[in-house]
């Protein structure tokens, strides 16, 4: 697994020459009450404003500034927003990219990719499929790949977002996060380790680490739903689940409709428009699958934003 020095360097690397790309997104603190929540502060990482509109422009950059890149550039599977970053990414290094998205991608993701100058391919039902005729097509041409969520460089740099908040506001007790393959929160518990109560939640129709847990080892799933598009793997992660094995207690299951009334509630509320993915934090609260302590100080990993706006009417 990723270590607390790696990510410190990570960050160093990211703050030495590409601070006007990584940026260091704000943690909004708020009552309790301000949302709704009995608990002391709820803070929010406001990471849907970071590069991309996603937490993902960190593990991405890191992974094309690790490794040499071919002529022929990098290549990613995506269900929209680590393609993004990495066309992000490849547009500010001046390579090339190719991005292979599923059929249920967004369009306004796939919209995103083609003005980031990405060549985009939409093939397959499910991440998985796209994933598979990205690989073959890495065969033939030989780019470098990077990995949604289950490489280590990726890994990496999703730590620094782990980092930068008890550098901005100290450690909270509790931290809520998204899962879908798992190399965010495998690198927010890389960074934390067992300091703060890291809390997974996931969908219950893409309930890949809740399964896991089930079956005692990663395993295949069913994945669809509101959040498919950005927590729509397969199966989680190698590092995911070590990481979690190791740091993580509770996994917990969020249905659609509380997802979907989360997310409508930052934009009506706070006017934080964020994409299902982003929601599952503030629905984990409002639902009541996650109860905190009076005296708790939360944090939630607001992770993207990269949504058509006529979806919050």
């Amino acid at each position: 697994m990723p270590d607390r020095y790696q990510i410190e360097s990570c960050q160093r690397r990211f703050y030495e020459g590409y601070s006007h790309f990584i940026r260091q997104t704000p943690v909004w603190k708020l009552p309790g009450k301000a949302l709704g929540v009995d608990c002391a502060e709820v803070w929010l990482k406001l990471e849907q404003l970071q590069t991309s509109g996603s937490f993902k422009a960190r593990g991405m950059l890191n992974r094309l500034l690790s490794n040499p890149i071919p002529p022929s550039g990098v290549i990613v599977a995506s269900g929209g927003n680590a393609g993004i970053a990495t066309a992000a990414a490849a547009r500010e290094l001046g390579v090339r990219c190719e991005v292979f998205v599923p059929e249920v991608s967004s369009p306004a993701k796939r919209a995103r990719l083609a003005a980031l100058g990405a060549e985009v391919v939409v093939t397959g039902a499910a991440y998985s499929e796209a994933l598979q005729a990205c690989l073959a097509r890495q065969q033939q041409t030989g780019a470098l790949l990077t990995h949604a969520y289950d490489q280590p460089e990726v890994v990496v740099g999703a730590g620094t977002l782990a980092l930068e908040i008890e550098q901005q506001a100290g450690l909270p007790d509790a931290v809520l996060v998204s899962v879908g393959g798992g190399g965010l929160i495998a690198g927010i518990a890389s960074w934390f380790e067992q300091r703060s109560r890291v809390v997974a939640l996931e969908p219950e129709l893409a309930p890949t680490l809740f399964r896991a847990r089930e079956a005692g080892q990663p395993v295949d799933v069913s994945v669809g739903g509101i959040a498919a598009d950005s927590l729509g793997a397969k199966r989680i992660g190698d590092l995911g689940w070590a990481a979690t094995q190791a740091h993580v207690r509770d996994a917990l299951l969020l249905g659609d409709d509380a997802i979907r009334a989360a997310q409508l509630w930052l934009w009506t509320e706070l006017r934080l428009a964020v994409e299902p993915a982003a929601a599952l934090p503030l629905a984990a609260l409002h639902s009541g699958a996650y109860v905190p302590r009076p005296d708790e100080k939360v944090c939630l990993i607001i992770c993207g934003a990269n949504l058509d706006p006529a979806s919050l009417n």
